[in-house]
């Protein structure tokens, strides 16, 4: 696990890929698909909205399977996947937001609107930025990670709300475009949106090996300083 979180090699090749089919995806959204029947133009924020909120999730859920296997290995580079997966799903999950409300804003004429699977899903930035929070006010490092590692896995919870809140409650988010009924959008736009999805995925994974990266080398330098502040005292 540690040789690939940790690995350069991996992250550079994942990072390309991820420009390529970003390029790609871009250029389907903006430029092969055409417009909305219904909402015209402004449809196209969809194809950068949606994936933002998919890799959101993902970055939660990966966080959250990194803080079980942290628990039961206690290895720190599960505690290094968790921290990073958050800290990079946080500005995702922020973007997601704000793509949302450009969208809604000629949408449904409103920039925010207490509708049931928005609030769930600031909620999710609200608690990645908790999460982190907490990171930075416990100094010792064991309690720190146990202690996110906990407050990782009791924020899970959120996540089946997020997706099941358009079956729960009156909303205006409509279904899933994708079912087990078939597509209800047509499959230009879905290729279009898949492309973008998984370029953002991959981009995620780019920035989560990177931010991971920089984690480990500051736990390494202050292992250092800390070992010259011993010998000094000697």
């Amino acid at each position: 696990m540690g040789k690939f979180l940790f690995s350069s090699a991996w992250r550079d090749r994942i990072g390309l890929l991820a420009l390529l089919v970003l390029a790609v995806g871009l250029y389907l959204s903006l430029v092969r698909t055409p417009p909305d029947y219904y909402q015209g133009e402004v449809a196209r924020i969809m194809n950068l909205h949606v994936p933002l909120v998919k890799t959101s999730l993902l970055a939660y859920f990966v966080a959250f399977v990194a803080s079980i296997l942290f628990l039961w290995k206690r290895r720190d580079e599960y505690d290094v996947l968790a921290h990073a997966s958050v800290a990079v799903g946080a500005v995702f999950t922020l973007c997601a937001l704000l793509s949302g409300a450009i969208w809604g804003k000629p949408t449904w004429n409103a920039w925010w609107t207490w509708d049931a699977r928005l609030v769930s899903f600031a909620i999710l930035f609200l608690l990645m930025a908790g999460y982190l929070m907490l990171r930075a006010f416990i100094e010792d490092a064991d309690k720190q990670a146990r202690a996110a590692a906990v407050f990782a896995l009791v924020g899970f919870v959120d996540l089946p709300i997020i997706h099941l809140s358009v079956q729960w409650w009156r909303t205006l988010h409509q279904p899933a475009s994708f079912s087990a009924k078939g597509l209800s959008i047509s499959p230009d736009m879905m290729l279009a949106l898949a492309s973008m999805a998984i370029g953002m995925s991959l981009l995620y994974a780019y920035l989560t090996l990177l931010y991971a990266q920089l984690i480990h080398n500051r736990s390494l330098f202050q292992a250092v300083q800390e070992h010259k502040l011993r010998e000094a005292h000697l």
